[in-house]
């Protein structure tokens, strides 16, 4: 995925930017943050969260649905056509504002679309909710922490996912 375009550039699409996951299935994943695991899963899928200034309820309720029910696990023919709900996998889920960086300018990224923390720890936390509403098993990170991730990537299978 390219940088991203803000609202009213020229010579760029006008969209708005919405919550953006980076999503991975996982055989193993975890999250520590000072040598301490806050956040662990077995199989299922690591997502990388990102909320922007115009993120709502709305968009939180559309990727938790979405995610959920992605049909990214492999059914008994080989083919990706089961959802994290068909499954019973887990889900990790870890805020990470700098999905939100613009690299289009100089050579540091910009992160004024991103939504301050007030804002996106309350979305961030209203999508885990979400997500466990779907009756998925979810941890998670720790919100403006330096964290540690690491994972099994399985497949490798690694998509992004944004809102409406």
């Amino acid at each position: 995925m390219g940088c991203l375009a803000k609202r009213g550039s020229a010579n760029i699409s006008n969209r708005a930017i919405q919550v953006r996951a980076v999503v991975q299935r996982v055989t193993a994943c975890e999250v520590r943050v000072n040598d301490q695991t806050v956040g662990q899963i077995g199989s299922g899928l690591l997502v990388l969260l990102g909320i922007s200034l115009s993120d709502e309820e709305k968009d939180a309720d559309y990727l938790a649905d979405k995610i959920a029910h992605l049909r990214i696990f492999e059914d008994d023919a080989g083919k990706m056509n089961r959802s994290l709900v068909d499954t019973g996998g887990e889900m990790l889920i870890v805020s990470q504002f700098t999905l939100l960086g613009d690299c289009r300018k100089g050579r540091r990224p910009s992160f004024v679309e991103a939504a301050p923390p007030e804002k996106a720890e309350r979305l961030y936390d209203y999508f885990v909710d979400r997500v466990r509403l779907n009756g998925i098993s979810a941890a998670t990170g720790q919100f403006q922490a330096m964290m540690a991730v690491s994972l099994v990537n399985d497949g490798p299978v690694t998509l992004i996912v944004e809102s409406k």
